[in-house]
C-alpha cells in the first residue's frame, strides 16, 4: 500500500508541476518560428560524368629525356628492320623510366653477371643479358660487374625507330 501512495504522490507532483509552470515564452517563440515563410532546399547540382583521358603518346619520345641528337642517329644509323616487339610480355622494369634506375652491385654464378637494379623507390632487381627495363624498350645486350650496355628503341619522329645505346654504371654509395 505505501508504494501504490508513494507512487501516486510523485505522479501528481510531476503533473502538479507541469500544471503550474508558465510556458508562454516557449510558445510564443514557437508561434514566431511558425509564421516564418517556409524555405525551400536547392535541388542537388547536375555533375557531368567523368570521361577519362587516354594517352595516345605512349610510343613517342618523352618530354623529360634528352632528345636525340642527330650525330647519335647517324652513329647508330636508321634501319627498316628496327621496331620494338609490342606483343611480347612487358617485364616489371619496364614501367621506371632508365633515368630513375641505378645498378647498385652485381653477382656472378656460373660464368653469368647478373646486375643488381634499384628502381627507385626502393626496390632491388636482379636482371641480365635479355631482360628489358626502361620506358623506351630498352634491352640488356651486355652486363659487366661494372656496368650494364642497353640498346634502347625509340622514335625518330618521322614515324619510324633507331636504337639508341645506354649505360648503367655501377655507383658507389658512401654509407658511412
Amino acid at each position: 500500500m505505501i508504494k501504490y501512495l508513494s507512487i501516486a504522490v510523485a505522479l501528481l507532483s510531476i503533473v502538479g508541476c507541469d500544471l503550474n509552470s508558465d510556458h508562454s515564452e516557449l510558445r510564443k517563440r514557437m508561434a514566431e518560428v511558425e509564421r516564418r515563410p517556409k524555405g525551400q532546399i536547392e535541388p542537388i547540382p547536375t555533375f557531368t560524368p567523368y570521361s577519362p583521358y587516354v594517352y595516345v603518346a605512349a610510343a613517342q619520345r618523352s618530354p623529360f629525356t634528352r632528345p636525340v641528337l642527330e650525330s647519335e642517329q647517324r652513329i647508330v644509323g636508321r634501319r627498316l628492320d628496327v621496331a620494338p616487339d609490342l606483343t611480347r610480355q612487358r617485364e616489371l622494369l619496364e614501367g621506371v623510366n632508365i633515368d630513375a634506375l641505378s645498378m647498385v652491385g652485381s653477382l656472378s654464378r656460373d660464368g653469368q653477371i647478373w646486375a643488381l637494379i634499384d628502381d627507385g623507390s626502393g626496390g632491388i632487381h636482379r636482371i641480365t643479358v635479355g631482360n628489358y627495363l626502361g620506358k623506351n624498350h630498352g634491352r640488356v645486350v651486355n652486363a659487366t660487374n661494372a656496368q650494364l650496355d642497353i640498346l634502347e628503341i625509340i622514335p625518330d619522329g618521322t614515324g619510324g625507330w633507331i636504337e639508341r645505346p645506354r649505360a648503367l654504371a655501377l655507383e658507389e654509395r658512401d654509407n658511412g
